[in-house]
């Protein structure tokens, strides 16, 4: 394969991995309802997905960085061009996000108490501001703004 071919290839790999970070969130939010609603017995199903949806964004985000660093090397584009460090701040601040605010909220979840409403409230927020930040990235890395 040629330059070309590789580049082409990583591109469509970095856009995948993208899609996959982003994507599994939106169907998350209808189950939000089924969350608040559910018999204690039947909220680990609900829960389920969660989990399933954190650790693919995970292993997505991983190949995202991957060929988003190769990508970045193949390119005349330098680590300290705007969008670029842009979207990397806003990545590592992510993945503190992300280990904060998903994982605690749903093991919450799993106990009993009768806080279930305001903890649903507080992961309908932590999905809307993870969507935000996911798509604040992907604006970066698609718009390619000069910043300075």
């Amino acid at each position: 394969m040629s330059a070309l071919s590789w580049y082409v290839v990583l591109l469509y790999l970095h856009i995948c991995s993208v899609v996959l970070s982003i994507g599994p969130y939106f169907i998350l939010f209808p189950l939000l309802s089924k969350i608040r609603s559910a018999p204690f017995e039947l909220l680990p199903d609900y829960l389920e997905p969660f989990r399933i949806t954190v650790r693919l964004t995970k292993h997505a985000g991983h190949v995202l960085v991957a060929t988003g660093i190769i990508l970045t090397w193949l390119t005349s584009w330098t680590w300290s061009t705007s969008w670029i460090v842009a979207t990397v701040l806003i990545m590592v601040a992510s993945l503190y996000f992300i280990a904060r605010a998903f994982s605690p909220l749903l093991r919450q979840l799993k106990a009993p108490h009768d806080e279930r409403q305001s903890i649903v409230d507080k992961l309908r927020r932590a999905l809307v501001l993870y969507v935000l930040i996911t798509l604040t990235m992907m604006w970066f890395m698609v718009a390619k703004p000069t910043l300075w």
